[in-house]
């Protein structure tokens, strides 16, 4: 009886890579509000994701703005916006949220038990947990980047796994680029992570002589390559093919357009929601200075080049934690063991350590995070608001033009639009196909050129009034602080039709 007893509570207690899994996902869930109302794109999502689900083709033209209607479009993120489309049919914008509370949640999951299968301690994998999910947080939004980092996460292992004898793994490696090159456009990532780690096994090789139990399986680099080639192969299994490639390089390789956008800029140090990310800097340089053995140059050289792009754009800030987080942990683990011997706290530390690490490793309770999806389910088609500040998950009204759509739905306007960037996802999400915008957050399509027309009539640069009537626009909806906004309001040729607290509309007379 008392062995069935303890085998049970070995079942339902959970691990602290379960505990983590949960943590994380009731994390995202509190954070929802937010997460929608970081930018308009969650919407444009929805609405390209409903097309595809009632037309049952994928968009190979643009037919959501009148400034680029009939433009070829490169559809890179189809498959997640069928995936947000048929979570918001599901459970509306609640929906949206605990999608994205799954897949993060299980990103860094997956990068947590990564790192626990080669450590044997217990408090440098908590460390090193809670540091990339800080350090991550600022980027947890509903949009198809998030499927990157399941992606990668995933991709590493595979890595792993070859470079650690089960170099028939290989297959896996198309098999998830299959699924990255539909889900999102980073999947150029995973050739970056496959060729740096490949890089370092090589110098190891060549430079290096080999420690016991360090050497390379048999035929691994055959395998290794093959599973690149098929890899780059498959990327071709997309509804643009190589058309896909040239997309995601022309747009990193613009200047201009990289330039102005947020989050391809280096992160603000200046700013708290960066500090995570600057102790993991500080903490992965100290470890990796510190310890008493040779760091091998597969996760050095991978982990360093990451680092210098998350430096150069704090879009990579997620994916260089997930790569580097197993070197932090291995050197957390070898500055405790280091320096635990004639230190009595640290041995009494280490001592603790040893013992939850056993007990860690005796539990399992899978049973808890099935709980907290039928939890989080039942609770939000209830109608419960789980965020910290119980505004439930919508488009707040202080940041997007909710009144005013709910008036032009019964108020229509004639003619064409011209809309803040935004705003442009969320009044597709609203009213598409009744009405068209001017822009949205898909800039890697309007391009440049329309881009800087935008810029040049939100800033009243010289010109602005004739991109408005090249592009047809008869009437405006902006932000009623928008300086292009108070300068067509004295302006006689338009007349307001509408206002609110949040949004100026306006129609030329």
């Amino acid at each position: 009886m008392k062995n069935r007893i303890e085998s049970l509570l070995h079942f339902l207690l959970p691990s602290i890579g379960t505990l983590l899994w949960v943590t994380t996902f009731i994390g995202v869930l509190i954070s929802g509000p937010k997460m929608i109302n970081a930018d308009g794109d969650l919407g444009r999502h929805i609405t390209v994701g409903n097309y595809i689900l009632d037309n049952r083709s994928i968009p190979l033209y643009d037919v959501f703005s009148h400034t680029m209607i009939g433009e070829p479009l490169t559809p890179h993120e189809w498959l997640s916006q069928v995936l947000f489309a048929v979570a918001h049919r599901l459970m509306g914008l609640d929906g949206a949220i605990l999608l994205a509370a799954l897949v993060i949640a299980t990103s860094f999951w997956l990068v947590y038990k990564r790192s626990a299968r080669e450590r044997k301690t217990f408090f440098p994998l908590l460390i090193m947990f809670i540091l990339i999910l800080l350090s991550s947080a600022v980027h947890w939004l509903a949009r198809p980047h998030i499927f990157t980092f399941l992606l990668l996460a995933l991709w590493m292992i595979v890595l792993v796994r070859m470079k650690n004898g089960n170099v028939r793994a290989w297959w896996m490696l198309p098999l998830i680029m299959l699924a990255w090159v539909n889900l999102h456009g980073a999947f150029i990532a995973g050739f970056v992570t496959w060729l740096l780690f490949g890089v370092g096994l090589a110098m190891d090789k060549l430079l290096v002589k080999p420690m016991e139990g360090e050497s390379l399986p048999v035929r691994f680099w055959r395998y290794y390559v093959l599973g690149g080639i098929t890899s780059l192969l498959v990327t071709l299994i997309n509804p643009s093919g190589f058309g896909l490639w040239k997309t995601s390089i022309g747009y990193v390789s613009n200047k201009f357009m990289v330039d102005h956008t947020v989050e391809y800029q280096s992160p603000d140090f200046h700013t708290a929601e960066a500090w995570p990310f600057l102790v993991f800097i500080l903490l992965l340089v100290l470890v990796t200075g510190l310890r008493n053995r040779r760091t091998r140059a597969e996760w050095l050289i991978t982990s360093v080049a990451w680092l210098a792009m998350g430096l150069y754009s704090a879009r990579n800030i997620t994916l260089i934690v997930i790569v580097a987080s197993p070197l932090l942990a291995e050197g957390l683990e070898d500055l405790q063991r280091i320096y635990q011997s004639g230190n009595k706290f640290l041995g009494k530390l280490l001592k603790r350590d040893d013992n939850l690490y056993q007990i860690n490793a005796s539990l399992k309770g899978a049973v808890w995070p099935i709980a907290a999806v039928i939890i989080a389910v039942a609770g939000l088609t209830t109608g419960i608001k789980l965020d910290a500040k119980q505004t439930g998950n919508i488009y707040d009204p202080a940041k997007f033009p909710v009144d005013a759509v709910n008036w032009l739905q019964d108020n229509p306007q004639q003619g064409e639009m011209f809309n803040h960037f935004i705003w442009g996802g969320y009044l597709l999400y609203r009213e598409w196909p009744d009405m068209r915008v001017f822009i949205d957050g898909q800039t890697d399509f309007y391009g440049e050129q329309l881009t800087r027309e935008y810029l040049d009539v939100i800033t009243l640069e010289s010109g602005w009034e004739s991109i408005l009537a090249a592009h047809d626009v008869d009437w405006v909806i902006l932000p009623v602080k928008e300086l292009a906004a108070r300068a067509l309001e004295q302006n006689e040729a338009w007349s307001v039709v509408y206002r609110d607290e949040t949004t100026l509309l306006l129609h030329r007379r």
